[in-house]
């Protein structure tokens, strides 16, 4: 690799852009809009009133998907589901022909950085919270 190819590359990693580029197209590709430019800039307007804690962040998912998430996890009705639990779904779905795992991570939710243990009982609120935090993380750029 050309050291001026490597110093790019470089110069977007320290600045997180592709996993920006990643998110922005992947909500362009869910939502299909008419007008593609537009909504790219309202993305990125909606990202910055987010983080200042003014609006909701975009998302392809939304609170009632995550609680969908949690209610397939919890099938016996239990009212939480363990971290094991957690990583066991997401790596059965990850020999999926679709890659069910890039999709998690596209979408932010990558249980590699799960941050429970294998028998920590997860409830509904504390799974919506920790998945929409690690939505709202995988939107930072410096």
């Amino acid at each position: 690799m050309a050291a001026g190819e490597q110093q790019s590359r470089e110069y977007l990693e320290r600045h997180g852009l592709p996993a920006l580029l990643h998110r922005l197209a992947a909500l362009l590709l869910y939502r299909r809009p008419e007008r593609p430019r537009q909504f790219l800039l309202q993305a990125l307007e909606a990202v910055r009133a987010a983080r200042r804690g003014e609006a909701a962040m975009p998302s392809v998912l939304d609170e009632a998907d995550v609680e969908a998430v949690f209610r397939m996890l919890d099938a016996a009705g239990r009212g939480f589901v363990t971290g094991r639990q957690c990583r066991a779904v997401c790596r059965r779905l990850a020999r999926e022909p679709l890659s069910f795992s890039s999709a998690l991570t596209t979408l932010g939710l990558s249980t590699a950085e799960l941050r429970v243990g294998d028998e920590e009982e997860i409830g509904l609120a504390t799974f919506k919270e920790e998945m929409m935090k690690t939505l709202l993380e995988g939107w930072a750029v410096e």
